[in-house]
């Protein structure tokens, strides 16, 4: 297994990238401002995007793998590998996501906490409803870790 930095040509990802967020004009919002990391077992696994949005706080922006590779433990190793990566260039990382109790779940399983709720984010921001499986997405619940 190996996690590769992705410096340039960020979009020839976007479809694994609208996995974990829908609406490509929102992916261009952070993609380039973002530091990619590619996570490859053979071949292209799961790919993750963080941003520092201050001197002390980064922010995981989308991390996605393939459906055929979920419940495999890439996402897990890949949130470890950023998590270490980011240990001294920063105090927090935040992760913001819906609504969904399994995804908070997982992000829980790696180390963050619940830490503040956006009203309406998704019914917001999105051109179009989003859901988790039967579940409309409206509120963006963010998750901490605190180095």
């Amino acid at each position: 297994m190996e996690i590769k930095i992705i410096s340039n040509n960020k979009k020839q990802f976007i479809d694994l990238l609208l996995l974990a967020d829908e609406q490509e004009d929102m992916i261009d919002k952070y993609l380039e401002r973002g530091d990619m990391f590619a996570l490859y077992d053979d071949d292209l696994k799961s790919i993750c995007v963080v941003t520092q949005e201050d001197d002390e706080t980064y922010e995981l922006k989308n991390i996605a793998t393939y459906e055929k590779y979920q419940s495999k433990g890439y996402g897990k190793k890949l949130i470890k590998y950023i998590l270490e990566y980011y240990k001294d260039r920063c105090k927090t990382m935040l992760v913001g996501t819906g609504d969904c109790p399994f995804i908070i779940s997982f992000y829980e399983s790696c180390g963050f906490v619940k830490s503040h709720r956006i009203k309406n984010f998704f019914t917001d921001n999105y051109n179009y409803p989003i859901y988790e499986g039967e579940v409309q997405l409206v509120d963006m619940i963010y998750l901490r870790k605190d180095f």
